[in-house]
This record gives C-alpha cells, structure tokens and sequence, in this order.
C-alpha cells in the first residue's frame, strides 16, 4: 500500500469515528449523502455539490455534524 492510500485511509477512518451519526442520519437524503461522500472522499467541494449548497453552507452542517476537515 501507498504511503497516500495508507495517510487517506487514517483520516477516513478519524472522520468516521468522529462524526455524529445520529445528526446525519436526521438530516434529508441530498445533505446525508453529501456528508456521507465527505467522509468517504474528503472533497468538501464535490460533497457540496452533492448537497446543492455553497461549501460555506456544507461547510456549516459538516461542523454540526463533527466531522473533522483532515486533508
């Protein structure tokens, strides 16, 4: 494994155990799926996109959410 793989693998992983599942879960299909694909991927800008919502406006619900901006 790739020096990268293992480092995007360690802060998914940070992201997972981080987060408040029981906020996402709440939340409607677009803006879970967004903060789902932010956890998997760490790409705030597709993650937005996902939600239809400027990344200052993700940016707010992946703060409620607790999910920590690792890159």
């Amino acid at each position: 494994m790739q020096e990268w793989e293992k480092e995007d693998e360690e802060f998914k992983e940070m992201r997972r155990s981080k987060a408040d599942w029981e906020f996402i879960n709440a939340q409607p299909p677009h803006i879970r799926a967004a903060l789902i694909y932010f956890i998997e991927r760490g790409d705030i800008y597709k993650a937005a996109r996902v939600a239809d919502m400027t990344v200052g406006e993700f940016d707010d619900y992946r703060y409620k959410a607790r999910i920590p901006n690792i890159t």
